[in-house]
């Protein structure tokens, strides 16, 4: 909203009012408030979540020292919404519809969770939101964020290609003719993405259904939903499973912010995404200020969400990082890195859909079920090993930023 009142003193000549005007000075502007909203209002929501006993209940797990989380405040959350949302209204473009979706996923799912703690915490019922519930929701999200992004004007990607070739020019010196090589930039509607290691990056859904000749436009827009439904539900339920320990959800999901930030600054700069060769998508610069807002808010939150930690970000925390996560990733068109860049929440998906499905299979053949981990998710597993909290979510941060690395150097790559 400053966004708007700047333009218009812009337009009246007000010195200074065109700072707003450039994306990097708006994301400096919002991070800082996004930290300055999520350390301030941080006590007070704690001091509340307390006077209110909405703390956490916690499940005999088995594990050393766990019960002195009992009765931590928990729907820590609304702390970090707060944080992003915000900012993102005073200082982005809200006619933009990558901003849009945004706004829309955070509130969406942060909702989800909200009503999920709220069901675990005031209603003391542990199992909390049913899990089909949650599905439906998180699948919902993905068809509206899929049809979206169909059906809008605005969503683009502009690629370099051959112009008619020019009249051959002629070198006065030598008298040789050689044929100038031309490229225009053209805006086009198609559901590419980026892919590593091939010699343009670029990836057509529509590759997929060949085979369905002129329903092969509309049947690449269906797997391209399909698959932004399968990623909003995938991510955004690793991102609630990586919420087991103190700052490992968050701490990880910083990372993440970070480098989806980084991509969206260069793949909605001309320059860069022409220097770089990666993709140019018009208008989704604007979601820096939306990165700015979420590095904010993650690492304001980790103030007191660090070890030993004041407060939880629960349910309400954890499925809106996810999927806030998984939306950036498929506006920019980086859907296909998510196994990389988040590599933490894949494998801890994976390791109780392991250890779940290898249980239900040795009772089956012999009667009694077997483990392939001490326990699952996997941060729980080196729990039982003996490794301190700290010590694992140090840990499983490092291991974030080297796939952050590796994720960008992987453009690189042909």
């Amino acid at each position: 909203m400053l966004y708007y009142l700047f333009q218009y003193l812009n337009e009246l000549n007000v010195p200074g009012a065109g700072l707003f005007s450039y994306i990097s000075f708006r994301s400096a502007s919002a991070v800082i408030t996004s930290l300055i909203i999520s350390m301030v209002i941080g006590k007070s929501v704690i001091r509340w979540l307390q006077r209110m006993q909405l703390g956490e209940v916690v499940r005999d797990l088995g594990l050393e020292g766990q019960y002195k989380k009992e009765g931590t405040p928990t729907m820590g959350g609304i702390i970090i919404l707060s944080s992003i949302l915000v900012p993102v209204l005073l200082f982005a473009d809200l006619r933009n519809v990558y901003v849009q979706l945004m706004l829309i996923t955070t509130v969406w799912l942060g909702g989800i969770g909200l009503l999920d703690d709220y069901i675990k915490v005031i209603r003391k019922n542990k199992e909390g939101l049913a899990g089909k519930f949650k599905i439906v929701g998180q699948v919902t999200l993905g068809l509206l964020v899929g049809i979206v992004l169909y059906s809008s004007d605005q969503v683009v990607v502009r690629k370099k290609v051959p112009a008619e070739p020019a009249a051959a020019a002629v070198t006065p010196a030598t008298g040789e003719t050689h044929p100038e090589k031309n490229y225009v930039y053209k805006n086009i509607k198609e559901p590419v993405t980026t892919i590593p290691f091939v010699k343009n990056h670029e990836f057509n859904y529509k590759s997929l259904v060949g085979f369905m000749k002129k329903y092969r436009d509309i049947a690449g827009w269906v797997v391209f939903v399909l698959i932004t439904i399968f990623i909003i539900t995938a991510v955004s339920n690793g991102a609630n499973l990586t919420d087991g320990l103190d700052g490992l959800a968050t701490g990880v999901s910083a990372v993440i912010g970070a480098t989806l930030g980084i991509f969206a600054y260069v793949s909605g700069n001309m320059l860069f995404a022409d220097y770089l060769n990666i993709m140019f998508i018009p208008n989704s610069g604007e979601l820096v200020i939306f990165a700015s807002a979420f590095i904010g808010a993650t690492v304001g939150f980790l103030w007191y969400n660090a070890y030993p930690a004041q407060v939880f970000m629960g349910d309400t925390g954890s499925l809106a990082l996810g999927g806030i996560i998984a939306v950036f990733s498929i506006i920019i068109r980086k859907e296909l890195l998510i196994p990389v860049l988040c590599g933490i929440f894949l494998v801890e998906n994976l390791s109780v859909i392991l250890q779940v499905s290898y249980f239900k299979y040795t009772r089956r053949k012999y009667g009694k079920g077997r483990r392939i981990f001490l326990m699952a998710p996997l941060h729980h597993h080196f729990q039982m090993k003996g490794f301190t909290e700290p010590k694992i979510v140090t840990r499983f941060w490092i291991v974030a930023m080297m796939l952050a690395v590796i994720t960008v150097v992987t453009l690189k790559i042909r």
